[in-house]
């Protein structure tokens, strides 16, 4: 397929995507006069540690050919999706950047290693109007890419391990208090790039789907595009709150115009206690946002390095 044709095809599932996604009952309607959406992995759930280590970077070396080069790999992985700026990010540009990052590695270039070169995937990511295997799925049947087709086994690969090896493990306990406190005075849904049926899964598992309104996945687009759905219903921007443990998170609520709380990775439960005493009330008061919201995302940005550490140590 060529570019004009890849580009046509864009365009058309483009147009079909508020039909693909927003038409699916999210049983979202605005009842109350505040929102706060919530992200799930990282923030209400401990689930990024196991879904990275055990789950992602096992079956990316597996389908990627990287056993030669695990331990650099491992080391990359980690630090692109649990340790950076780049936390967080959907799994088929984390998995670009990994890639981008490994290419760049003084070691891997001695070992005259192959990375692959996933130029297909990252026109797909430019191209496509949702980073999910539904629409991976259909382009894979348009263009007929071994890239594509290798990146779209590679993801149902770590869904089925996902599924097999993340369970059992509780919400934080100080995001269970909030999300109580939250359910009599605003409108809660789930913000996330998680695919539905894990999400659904894991918050059915502790009886938290009852405390939220709706769930959303990655099978409803983008964090940002969840938040403009929020949005829409009528609540003013001011009081949308998007609570997230990434910089994407924070990025979705900037692009969306909506207010934003960061719970820092390493002190989850106590970023969910200073949001209950202190970030809340200031929240329902019309306190929250300016110098105060803006001195707690500065904080949250400063623990998230851009920097990898061999790069740091190199130029020691």
């Amino acid at each position: 397929m060529g570019r004009q044709s890849v580009m046509s095809f864009a365009r058309q599932l483009n147009t079909e995507t508020n039909n693909l996604y927003f038409n699916k009952p999210l049983g979202l309607c605005r009842k109350k006069e505040f929102f706060v959406g919530l992200d799930s992995d990282g923030c209400v759930f401990n689930t990024m540690e196991i879904k990275h280590k055990e789950c992602f970077i096992p079956q990316t070396i597996k389908h990627w050919g990287l056993q030669q080069i695990s331990s650099l790999f491992r080391e990359t992985w980690e630090f692109v999706n649990l340790y950076s700026i780049w936390r967080g990010t959907n799994r088929f540009p984390a998995l670009c950047k990994v890639f981008e990052l490994l290419s760049q590695r003084p070691k891997i270039i001695q070992l005259s290693f192959e990375i692959p070169n996933l130029s297909p995937l990252r026109e797909w990511i430019s191209l496509t109007p949702a980073l999910d295997n539904l629409f991976l799925e259909e382009y894979a049947r348009k263009v007929n890419n071994k890239i594509i087709e290798k990146a779209l086994l590679w993801s149902h690969a770590v869904n089925k391990a996902i599924a097999e090896m993340v369970y059992g493990i509780p919400p934080f306990k100080q995001a269970v208090k909030a999300i109580e406190s939250l359910q009599s005075q605003a409108d809660l849904m789930v913000v996330s790039q998680t695919p539905l049926q894990a999400l659904a899964s894991e918050w059915q598992e502790h009886g938290l789907n009852k405390k939220v309104t709706a769930l959303a996945g990655q099978e409803h687009g983008s964090k940002e595009a969840q938040l403009r759905h929020a949005l829409a219903l009528g609540y003013l921007a001011e009081h949308i709150l998007m609570i997230g443990d990434a910089v994407g998170d924070l990025l979705a609520a900037q692009k969306a115009g909506v207010l934003f709380y960061p719970i820092i990775p390493g002190q989850e439960e106590e970023s969910w206690e200073h949001f209950l005493k202190e970030a809340l009330p200031r929240f329902l008061s019309g306190r929250y946002q300016g110098s105060y919201a803006a001195e707690i995302i500065a904080n949250f940005k400063n623990r998230l390095p851009t920097d990898p550490p061999w790069l740091c140590q190199q130029a020691q």
